[in-house]
């Protein structure tokens, strides 16, 4: 795949005509990487975009690895940091490559020169960040934590609903001592000392049908219910995930926050000193 056919695959860039493709795909700079080795930092100027062509990227907040936050995994097609090509902000947080990867690098001084020749460009590249920004806001603006359960319930069919209460009767004692009064009733009933025409005869064939067809329909039935109930864990643990990704976001923003303030509060007790010392 040349990178024209690949910056084409970009949302950025996928209104762009053949021409525009053509004209950035010969802009931007191939970048060799080794697994493990560091793209960007956080906090460091940026002026550069990057696309993946080959391998894998984890964007991250940085910290010691245990406490590292990982954001997202990036993979080939996929792009980051285009943020710093509009404004002059450090990185909001570090990329390092995971595998081998080979990459395309965009700067700024690029795109500028670009955009000036296509100004219709800008409008897709200034869509394309608006609905990032657009996603970002309301999923902190919104609360993570639902009821999973309650969610993949509510979307059930009736079958599917039959199919559970058929599992939750099968595991209790309700169902075992019906089946043993059940047993006890029909083997009264058709015993040769009670009737002597006796509508299931010992040794009770058809009751031993209706056993196997109940256990034949049983097993499906369970079987459902457990796949239900497998949905409604990975329903619960992304939900546990999500929650855990904004506690974890919102946490690192209030530690950084907590280190300016700290940082700001020590640089007015020196201005202060100062000022006494210069006054004495």
């Amino acid at each position: 795949m040349d990178h024209a056919e690949l910056l084409a695959g970009i949302p950025m860039f996928e209104d762009l005509g053949p021409d525009d493709l053509a004209a950035l795909a010969k802009a931007v700079v191939p970048r060799q990487c080794a697994a493990g080795q560091m793209i960007i930092h956080q906090g460091d100027a940026g002026t550069s975009m990057f696309i993946v062509v080959d391998g894998n990227v984890n964007i991250h907040l940085p910290g010691e690895q245990s406490r590292r936050i990982s954001l997202k995994d990036i993979a080939a097609g996929e792009y980051f940091g285009e943020l710093a090509l509009f404004d002059d902000k450090p990185r909001s947080a570090s990329a390092v490559a995971t595998t081998n990867a080979m990459l395309l690098e965009l700067d700024r001084t690029t795109l500028s020169a670009y955009l000036a020749a296509r100004p219709h460009a800008a409008m897709v590249l200034l869509s394309t960040l608006a609905g990032r920004l657009r996603s970002t806001n309301e999923m902190l603006s919104q609360r993570a934590a639902k009821n999973a359960m309650a969610e993949v319930e509510s979307k059930l069919s009736w079958s599917q609903r039959l199919a559970d209460k058929v599992a939750e009767l099968n595991g209790s004692w309700t169902f075992i001592l019906f089946l043993l009064g059940l047993s006890g009733v029909w083997f009264t009933i058709n015993a040769k000392a009670v009737h002597d025409n006796s509508f299931d005869p010992y040794p009770f064939v058809f009751f031993n049908l209706l056993l196997a067809i109940l256990v034949a329909l049983q097993g499906p039935l369970i079987v459902m219910s457990q796949n239900r109930s497998a949905l409604k864990d990975r329903a619960q643990a992304e939900t546990d995930f999500q929650v855990n990704l904004k506690n974890e976001v919102n946490i690192e923003t209030l530690l950084r926050e907590l280190g300016e303030l700290r940082s700001e509060s020590a640089g007015r007790l020196d201005r202060i000193e100062q000022t006494l010392a210069n006054r004495n």
